[in-house]
């Protein structure tokens, strides 16, 4: 196999499987994630070396389930292959898990895209759940049901009232690899090269497979994004097909965000929808999804959640966001094979400012695993993007200050002890500028007196001089270059 299709990543969720199957017990688990996040991949590794049994469904009928589920395991010689060639009822072939021959070891199943399963047959989970309780938890059993709806997983097989609710012995919702993971797939780019390919692809495996690390970024988003009959071309579209109905409503609800209207009312009139009630409708079908998130000041309460006017709405997939901004608003010129000036003309001049909101998502994935290695002035109880009105300096106003809507790329806090971490983050090809950092500084002036602060800085093009020697002299000051952010050694 070569180093292109090697496995990479999920130590946490192979560990986590690793540790169940390493149980004295029966073991019941739900694993499921969005689609494309590497749940199959993920779940075959785990599987290698061990006597198992991986069935993946298929949107078919009931019947035509049963026959497929009967012919897999009795391929593994249990008993009852003597003498049926396929089971009467799911009860039996649930059942059936116990005759597995695999010795002392765990008799292992995995059942991929449990969704489909259930589709024709909306008894199974209580089929299951009848034999789980009689049968199979108090045997060397381990079986793990995967499923990509994140909707059918959360709100019905998950649900109290769902006949499996409680009887999981686990439970892990994969998300997207993070950074330091995605970027294995491209050893030999530059830390700028690393960031932007992430900026584009995310952390979804099925997209950096599509990308041949011996190539430059140029060449492949021109090659595997930009051009017709490519995988990533039609990505996006085969998604929200699979998913949702009214995709051309879809479809410019997810351009309007991508191209920056975050709130609700001009999300809906960005994408003509013209109604902000139905507006909302559909974002929350794109929350439940994983294409959108709602996002809130890393400093609002629960309550304040729960207000509907309030956070703002970001594309949370970096090839989403990619794709709606380039592809779709071009696809015009796409279809005519003009994948060279779209990415001239289009894509190359705006590429390094749509990279920079990517770094401070990279900034706060760093700091994550610096606090993980207690190397942080303090431990933070919040992390994330701050919003509000604060002050900033502006040479025209009387005491050189103003009141200011504004944000803050990073800020860590720690209510017990009122300590605060401000993380600021440049992605541009100068060096961060004294006066940057002053105006970062400013930035909760009123909280400031309350507490103790600490600031970090992070820069594409390193810093100024006067920076660099505040730096030297300040406890309270750290500076971190593009290089220290993407090298962590993890």
């Amino acid at each position: 196999m070569s180093d292109r299709k090697r496995f990479i990543g999920r130590e946490t969720e192979l560990q986590f499987l690793k540790n169940k199957y390493a149980e004295n017990r029966g073991q019941l688990i739900v694993l499921y994630g969005r689609r494309r996040v590497g749940k199959t991949e993920t779940l075959r590794e785990f599987c290698k070396g061990k006597p198992h049994v991986f069935f993946s469904c298929t949107q078919t009928t009931d019947r035509n389930q049963l026959v497929k589920f009967s012919r897999q395991m009795l391929r593994e010689n249990i008993s009852a292959a003597k003498y049926i060639t396929e089971f009467a009822d799911w009860e039996a072939a649930f059942r059936s898990v116990l005759e597995l021959p695999f010795g002392e070891k765990k008799k292992l199943v995995v059942i991929d895209e449990f969704p489909y399963m259930c589709r024709d047959n909306h008894s199974i989970p209580s089929i299951l759940q009848n034999i789980w309780d009689v049968e199979l938890k108090d045997h060397n059993v381990m079986i793990i049901l995967c499923g990509s709806s994140l909707s059918f997983i959360e709100k019905e097989l998950l649900s109290e009232k769902n006949s499996l609710y409680g009887r999981a012995t686990g439970i892990y919702k994969m998300k997207e690899m993070g950074f330091y993971d995605a970027v294995k797939f491209f050893p030999d780019y530059s830390p700028r090269d690393k960031i932007t390919a992430y900026s584009v692809l995310g952390g979804i495996p099925h997209y950096l497979n599509q990308f041949a690390p011996e190539l430059t970024v140029e060449e492949n988003i021109k090659r595997n994004i930009l051009t017709k009959g490519s995988v990533l071309y039609s990505e996006v579209e085969f998604l929200l097909h699979q998913e949702l109905r009214e995709t051309p409503v879809y479809n410019s609800i997810i351009e309007a965000v991508a191209l920056g209207n975050t709130r609700l009312n001009d999300i809906s009139q960005k994408s003509l929808v013209n109604n902000p009630s139905k507006t909302s409708v559909y974002l929350k079908s794109l929350v439940e999804l994983g294409i959108i998130d709602r996002e809130f000041s890393v400093d609002v309460s629960a309550k304040e959640k729960a207000n509907a006017n309030r956070g703002i709405y970001r594309l949370t997939g970096n090839f989403f966001r990619f794709w709606y901004a380039f592809g779709f608003a071009n696809f015009s010129q796409l279809e005519d094979g003009d994948a060279d000036g779209v990415y001239e003309y289009l894509v190359a001049p705006n590429l390094h400012e749509f990279t920079a909101y990517a770094f401070e998502d990279v900034c706060r994935q760093f700091i994550k695993e610096q606090q993980k290695r207690s190397k942080l002035p303090f431990r933070y109880t919040k992390i994330g993007r701050w919003m509000g009105k604060t002050t900033v300096r502006d040479t025209a106003a009387k005491d050189g200050l103003r009141v200011a809507d504004t944000e803050i790329d990073l800020l860590c806090i720690n209510e017990n002890t009122k300590e605060y971490l401000v993380g600021e983050c440049k992605f541009k090809s100068v060096p961060f500028k004294y006066t940057e950092y002053l105006n970062t500084v400013a930035k909760l002036t009123p909280v400031r007196e309350q507490g103790r602060f600490w600031y970090a800085l992070f820069s594409e093009s390193g810093f100024d001089e006067k920076i660099i020697e505040e730096a030297k002299s300040s406890e309270y000051l750290r500076l971190y270059p593009v290089d220290e952010v993407v090298n962590l050694k993890l």
